[in-house]
């Protein structure tokens, strides 16, 4: 099972679950990610969202090896459940908590741009590849990460292609609290039990006054980096990094 699913005092915790693969997302994971959250939506006794991943990452991003696969047999360019679970998680109307437990690359980091409360252990780093895999930014990041971190943060994430940590992550303002790695997933329950305490019509009512003025803001976004990205996809770059990290030539 991709993903675990489990409820208690009115917190839905999805747990990413591909520990083998550091929790990279593959088609499979998407589809479910994006299920779990619509049906966590419509269900009137969830009242918070928590997302975390199995064994020592949170995720490793997209699962380079099915890409590969899918660029060279054609159907990367049917599309992807990655829109699937960007559009679920842009239109979850309930507020979302993600606890990152260990590395997030790519969309283990862009994710975070639509959380309401990034929990993360000090051991967790954070990256966003784009550049080093020759390919444009996603998930809206290039709107989303500016809004919430400044322009200048939000450049050095999605232009270096490096690592930030922890201390620096909690200094530029994805994460809200840094918390040691045993304390983590109950500290991020403990604030997600406050939250599921409260009214779910008014949580509802409180996420979408300050969500909706960004919708329009994400839509553009994301329709500008798709443009980008298909462009770059498949692209010089693009395929010798893809090499590099499978290990396979590309064809």
């Amino acid at each position: 099972m991709t993903l675990q699913i489990s409820d208690e005092n009115r917190v839905r915790t999805l747990v990413l679950n591909r520990p083998d693969a550091l929790n990279a997302f593959n088609e499979e994971l998407y589809l479910a990610t994006a299920t779990a959250l619509r049906d966590a939506a419509d269900d009137p006794e969830v009242a918070v969202v928590l997302i975390t991943g199995a064994g020592r990452a949170f995720s490793a991003g997209n699962d380079l090896k099915e890409m590969q696969t899918r660029i060279a047999d054609g159907s990367y360019a049917e599309g992807s459940h990655f829109s699937t679970m960007i559009e679920a998680l842009a239109e979850l109307p309930k507020p979302l908590i993600c606890a990152v437990n260990g590395v997030g690359l790519g969309i283990g980091t862009t994710i975070l741009g639509y959380a309401d409360l990034v929990f993360m252990s000090t051991t967790a780093r954070l990256k966003c590849p784009f550049t080093s895999l020759g390919v444009a930014p996603e998930a809206a990041s290039s709107y989303l990460l500016p809004q919430l971190i400044g322009r200048q943060n939000a450049a050095w994430l999605l232009l270096s292609s490096e690592w930030v940590d922890a201390a620096e992550a909690h200094r530029m303002g994805i994460a809200w609290k840094v918390c040691e790695p045993d304390d983590l997933l109950p500290d991020a329950r403990r604030h997600a039990e406050v939250l599921a305490s409260r009214s779910i019509p008014s949580l509802i009512a409180v996420k979408q006054t300050i969500t909706e003025p960004y919708r329009a803001g994400i839509a553009a976004a994301t329709e500008r980096e798709n443009a980008h990205f298909q462009q770059l996809l498949g692209g010089a770059a693009n395929a010798a990094a893809l090499a590099e990290f499978t290990g396979q030539r590309p064809s």
